[in-house]
């Protein structure tokens, strides 16, 4: 039987609340990541001076001001990963897979970039 994500989690380090709060980002992060690529209905875009989300209504093309919950999911994630200074966090902003992964030391080979080999570390979905 597969080890659960939570008890995966907590082998890391992370305590059953801050597994749950990771599974809320990844998730939150995930759906942000799919509105940003768009829906039927519009998109999330970001205003080029200011970083301001807004959404993007494609049936009247009319720009709606959003709460920044991307921004929001990260301060989380920083906070958390502060008490795991080994491990290290990677948001893969694809919409197809899971937001987040964490990173162990060894998953990435000295030298190389984290992009090509985060699914080597923990998937959080």
């Amino acid at each position: 039987m597969k080890p659960l994500q939570a008890d995966t989690l907590r082998r890391l380090g992370f305590t059953t609340d801050e597994s749950v709060q990771l599974r809320r980002i990844s998730m939150m992060l995930h759906r942000w990541y799919e509105l940003e690529c768009g829906i039927d209905n519009g998109c999330i875009e970001r205003d080029e001076e200011t970083q301001k989300p807004y959404w993007l209504n494609s049936h009247n093309m009319r720009r709606s001001p959003i709460a920044d919950r991307e921004r929001g999911a990260e301060k989380r994630l920083t906070k958390i990963m502060a008490a795991h200074p080994a491990l290290k966090p990677y948001l893969q902003t694809d919409p197809r897979g899971a937001a987040l992964y964490i990173l162990r030391p060894g998953d990435v080979p000295e030298g190389q970039d984290e992009a090509a080999y985060y699914t080597r570390g923990v998937c959080v979905y």
